[in-house]
């Protein structure tokens, strides 16, 4: 099979609180059999991997690791749908790849803000606009920097000093919106109400998301691969 199949039935039988004795059961197999597959000892023939996938629901492409849409669906280029009404306007001498990302990464951002939204906490909302923020920041400085002779007044931070210091707010930043979310006051910053904590899975994103969530999934699955996870989809 692949390294995929193992990670994903596994998390698929977790999701629906079912114990491996009785996913076996309904599956027809023998608990032992389904540790195999679960820990990658043994493959599976075609005929199971039909099996499992119609047992949760889903294609035989997302239990492969090939598609992270549970249905399999792919998207191309024109069929993500673009959260900035004039980008149209601006994509006459733009090549494909720039116009992919944007898509991505600004599709994914509507469904950050909107679930932050549903938080309403401003502490975390300001903390993780920050890190976003920084992340920006760089990016642009890049590529400002490419050429040597771009002005560098429009710049607080020197070029040699920019880099450490977002990096260091970014991780400050990250640090302080995991302790809000997670119950942590931040000194006079409560954290975030339990009753307010967002319940997600990929369900409740495709059907809250109906526009964007392919695209946050597309995204999630390509950051992993280039973080050298020939695994995730996500969840």
């Amino acid at each position: 099979m692949n390294q995929n199949f193992p990670r994903i039935i596994t998390l698929l039988r977790k999701e629906q609180g079912l114990s491996q004795k009785k996913a076996a059961e309904q599956l027809e197999i023998s608990q032992a059999l389904l540790s195999h597959y679960e820990k990658g000892i043994r493959e599976c023939g075609l005929e199971f991997l039909v099996k499992i996938a119609d047992f949760y629901g889903v294609s035989c492409d997302y239990l492969l690791g090939r598609s992270p849409n549970r249905t399999g669906e792919t998207i191309t280029v024109d069929e993500i749908p673009d959260s900035d009404p004039s980008a149209k306007e601006n994509t006459g001498a733009i090549s494909l790849l720039p116009i992919l990302n944007k898509k991505l990464i600004s599709n994914s951002l509507n469904i950050i803000y909107t679930i932050l939204q549903d938080c309403n906490h401003k502490g975390l909302t300001v903390e993780l606009s920050s890190y976003l923020s920084a992340s920006v920041y760089k990016t642009f400085r890049i590529l400002y920097s490419a050429n040597p002779k771009n002005p560098q007044g429009m710049f607080a931070a020197s070029p040699k000093l920019y880099q450490g210091m977002a990096n260091a707010l970014q991780a400050l930043s990250e640090a302080h919106a995991i302790s809000l979310s997670t119950g942590d006051d931040l000194g006079d910053v409560k954290a975030l109400d339990r009753d307010k904590v967002p319940v997600l899975s990929p369900e409740i994103l495709s059907e809250k998301f109906p526009l964007f969530s392919s695209s946050l999934f597309n995204l999630i699955l390509h950051t992993e691969k280039k973080m050298g996870l020939k695994t995730k989809d996500h969840s």
